[in-house]
């Protein structure tokens, strides 16, 4: 998937065609694309002085751009604080997944009933450029086509109603599956989930579909899971090293 593609995705979700001040597009793509690509870590401060200066900018446009990106949950602002990367609890996490479980079952099963056979071999023909992607361990790419192999499949699917809840949960969800594909190995199963699904969904299949597609989902919560674990269990190690010289 392309930068400019990317930008289209980030652009949707966020609403930014709506917006008339294309600065606060730009600062909010850029800030956008390197939480949920984790350039820029949960907690991590925000200085909107530095953000003003790297797009040459007022340091109005850069909260607006903030703001945007804190109602789709991806950053935090509090009075008297800086504003930050959002970091999901734990609990936030399992949460999200439960519900991102239930409604790709709903999708999968939907899908297999409503895509005509041209349809599906459309998602095939993606699915083969991302096993592509996934053997030359390009995440950033695969990710993308993984966005929008699922956003093509909820245009298939066609329920307006679906497609604007999964819409209001993806910012949200975004970072954490990427996140879980920077696990070793991860780009593989993931790839090969796809393809079952797939298959499951030209043989006609929805129960199946549906099982597959959450066993998946609960697979990627347990990367992010433990990602995160290994994650924490890093950034306590100099305190350990410190602790250690100093007794």
């Amino acid at each position: 998937m392309s930068d400019e593609d990317t930008h289209v995705v980030l652009a949707r979700l966020l609403r930014l065609r709506d917006r008339r001040e294309p600065m606060v597009w730009q600062i909010a793509e850029w800030v956008g694309s390197g939480i949920i690509e984790g350039r820029l870590e949960p907690g991590q401060d925000l200085n909107s002085v530095e953000l003003s200066r790297r797009f040459d900018t007022s340091r109005t446009p850069v909260r607006e751009a903030l703001m945007l990106l804190e109602q789709e949950g991806l950053v935090e602002m509090k009075a008297r604080r800086r504003p930050r990367v959002a970091a999901p609890s734990p609990q936030d996490i399992r949460d999200i997944y439960q519900v991102r479980r239930q409604l790709l079952s709903m999708l999968a099963g939907l899908l297999v009933e409503r895509a005509t056979d041209e349809e599906l071999a459309g998602l095939r023909a993606r699915v083969e450029e991302m096993r592509g992607l996934a053997d030359g361990g390009d995440v950033d790419a695969y990710f993308w086509s993984h966005v929008r192999l699922q956003e093509r499949m909820t245009e298939i699917v066609g329920n307006a109603t679906l497609k604007q809840i999964l819409d209001s949960l993806a910012l949200r969800t975004l970072m954490l599956r990427h996140l879980s594909l920077t696990r070793s190995g991860r780009l593989a199963y993931s790839v090969d989930d796809q393809e079952r699904l797939l298959q499951a969904c030209e043989e006609r299949d929805g129960e199946l579909a549906s099982a597959l597609i959450a066993g998946a989902t609960v697979r990627a919560l347990r990367a992010v899971e433990e990602q995160l674990e290994q994650d924490a269990g890093q950034a306590r190690k100099p305190t350990r090293r410190r602790r250690a010289a100093a007794s």
